[in-house]
Parts: structure tokens; sequence; C-alpha cells
């Protein structure tokens, strides 16, 4: 397992006593806030102070337990009025809670900081967390923020590209971190067997039923529709074997409906089923016999792929994006070194036919791809790594 943090903590003179003031829209769930957290945890071990902004939400006990402070603050805002009054706001934090470095993990609390930063001379950083698209001229410059900061952050290459494609103004300020995944919680000897049948139970999962999960948010973009379509053609060989359960919060009410009605015309229903937000990710990869993330656009990286890697639960997800970093698989290797699938993004018939793969496996192959799979996140995407390197960006901003 990686190593802790505390040899470097005590070398750290550059961060104590420092304040890095991390701003996102919420701490409801989600990769950046995740993140965020992760960095709060690493900040306080290393002497410095984090204060993270945000409207709060169910992570914020997660935050304070791992010493960070939450501030309220209203950085979901997208309203250009207000977020014109946010940034004096924050300037006016800056300036009485002392901050040194103002880290922005989304376009619109990055703007905000962008200004408060101008305004009180303190550092700027932007964490580069999704591919960004948008083609016209408003919503490209909206995009260049995540781009404008004095360490711009990418978590991954195919994230580093894209930046260096559309801003290369900021290519000399771009630091590539991956995401980490923390393989003390996502490790499989962490999780009791009670867990597992807690989350089972509150599935409504029968004992003999292997579950194909889709851990994501309820949004267009990561494939629900697809996975539809593939239970389809499952259904006929598995219907009495699998169970195929989308967790997540819902990008609006409105989508959710649409899927459960995607999910009914299909006569799905029971087979394929939305069970909402999940508190115990590791026991939910754990209860899970395959684990899908058919995302429809690329993605900056693939937080489903590492955790589930990590949990040793064999991993099904589109070949576009940072994918090809992340999950090992033909062709890119030999099958015997493969760590998961890639499949053609938005082709149902291909998701099914590697979910019927993954659930055919034997127990000896299941086996050695749990250890491939493992080994591939502890030696190249543990949350220390990247908080590691992301200490080493704000000491080099804090460098006389």
């Amino acid at each position: 397992m990686s190593q802790s943090l505390a040899p470097l903590a005590a070398a750290d003179c550059l961060l104590t006593g420092r304040t890095v003031l991390q701003i996102v829209p919420d701490l409801q769930s989600g990769g950046a806030e995740r993140a965020a957290i992760d960095m709060a945890e690493a900040l306080s071990q290393a002497g410095g102070r984090s204060l993270v902004a945000s409207r709060g939400g169910r992570m914020v006990s997660e935050l304070q337990s791992k010493g960070g402070v939450w501030l309220p603050f209203p950085a979901a805002t997208k309203n250009p009025i207000s977020m014109a009054l946010n940034s004096v706001q924050l300037a006016r934090i800056i300036r009485d809670e002392g901050v040194d470095i103002v880290h922005a993990r989304s376009r619109a609390p990055a703007w905000v900081a962008y200004y408060a930063t101008r305004q009180t001379g303190a550092k700027f950083v932007t964490t580069y967390h999704s591919a960004y698209y948008g083609t016209s001229p408003i919503k490209l410059r909206y995009n260049a923020i995540m781009a404008s900061g004095d360490v711009v952050i990418a978590i991954s290459e195919f994230a580093a590209k894209r930046i260096r494609e559309l801003h290369p103004e900021a290519a000399g300020r771009v630091v590539v971190i991956p995401r980490g995944a923390d393989l003390r919680a996502f490790s499989p000897a962490s999780v009791s067997p009670g867990r597992v049948q807690r989350l089972r139970a509150e599935w409504g999962v029968a004992p003999h039923e292997r579950v194909v999960l889709l851990p994501a948010r309820l949004a267009a973009r990561k494939g629900h529709g697809v996975m539809i379509d593939a239970a389809k053609r499952l259904a006929a060989d598995w219907q009495d074997d699998i169970r195929i359960l989308f967790v997540g919060d819902p990008h609006s009410d409105s989508f959710r409906r649409n899927i459960e009605t995607q999910i009914a015309r299909a006569g799905l229903e029971g087979f394929v089923r939305n069970v909402g937000h999940c508190d115990d990710m590791p026991a939910a990869y754990l209860a899970s016999a395959v684990i899908v993330a058919p995302s429809t656009e690329p993605e900056a990286f693939g937080r489903v792929a590492i955790e589930a890697q990590a949990m040793g639960a064999p991993v099904i997800v589109s070949d576009i994006g940072a994918s090809p970093e992340i999950v090992r698989a033909p062709p890119q290797c030999p099958l015997h070194e493969a760590t998961g699938w890639r499949v053609a993004p938005g082709d149902p018939a291909a998701l099914a036919r590697a979910v019927a793969e993954a659930l055919a496996m034997k127990a000896s192959a299941r086996d050695e791809m749990m250890l491939r799979a493992r080994l591939n996140v502890q030696s190249r995407f543990s949350v220390e790594q990247m908080q590691r390197a992301t200490l080493e960006a704000y000491k080099r901003l804090l460098q006389p």
C-alpha cells in the first residue's frame, strides 16, 4: 500500500501555518468534492489550514472529521450579478483568514475565485476536472477559466492534451496529477460481510442474484440509456440470475423520470432498477459481480474505474477519454494482462457482450484479474500519490 503522508508532513515547512481555500459548488457527492476532502486531509497532516467554501451537503461532516473547515458560501450560483457579489465576499474572506492559495474545482466558483485572488494577491490554482465541452465563443470563454490558474492541474494525460489544444497559453502552467482512490477504504479486506449483506438487503437483491452496477450521477452522458438497451439483450439469458442497478443522485428529477420511463417501456422493471444514492461505495463494489461505466462522451478521468479496480471488481468502461490510461485491456495489452474491459461508446451490443463475458469468468480468472487491477491502482492511482503531488504544486507557488 502507498506510504503514509507523515514523512512528507514533517518536512513541509513551506506549508506549516499556511492557509489554502478550496471552492466547490457543494459537498453533496462527486469527484471534485471527494478530491477537496482528500486535500483537506493532506493539508491538515502537513501542518496547513484547509478551508472549503461551498453551499454544503452530506459530505460536510467527513470534511470536518479530516481537518477541513467548511465555510458556508453560495458557490453554486451561475447568476452573473451574484457571482460578482460573491467575488467581493470571497476577497473579504481571503483577507480575514489570511488565505495564501485559492483552489477552484468548478467553473462558476473559479470565476469568482479568479477575481477575488486578483483583488487580494492570493495564488490561484484550478483543477481541470472535466472535458468541458462547448463550441460557441461564449462557452469557450466560460470554460477557459479552468485553464487560468497560476497552476492548472489536469487529472489525466487526456485532460492535459485537451487543455494544451484549447488553451495553448496555459501549456507551461499545466501539471498532470491523476485522481486517487483511498486504498484504506477501497480494499476488500476493509469491508465486512455484514456491510455487504445490509446493502444488498436495502437494494432488495436476492442471495442468488448477481448485481451489475452502474454507479454514476443520473445524467445523459453517463450512459444509462445505453445500459438499458444492453439490458434488453441480456434479459433473455440472465433474467433470473442478475439485477442491473443504477446508483447515484439524479442530475434532475426530469431525467430520473425519463430513465424510469425508458425502463418501463423496455419491459425491464425489476430487472433494471434505480436505487438512488449510496453512502457505502466500497461495499457496493464488493456486493456487485460487474461494474459498468458506459459514458457516451469522453471524460477527463474515471473515478468509478479506479475504485472498482481497487476493490477487485470486474469493470467495463467506454473506450474514450482517459479510460485507456486507467483500464488495461486488449488491444493495448494481452488478455492475460487486462484489468477490465473497454467497449465502443454508445454500443449496447458490445456492452452486453462484455457484461456476459465478465459474468461467465471462471473463479481463477476473476481472482487473477482482481489482483492485476488492484496492483494497477496501487502503483498509479492511490490517493496518497495525488495528495503528495498536489502539495508539491502548492509549495512551488509559496516559494519566495
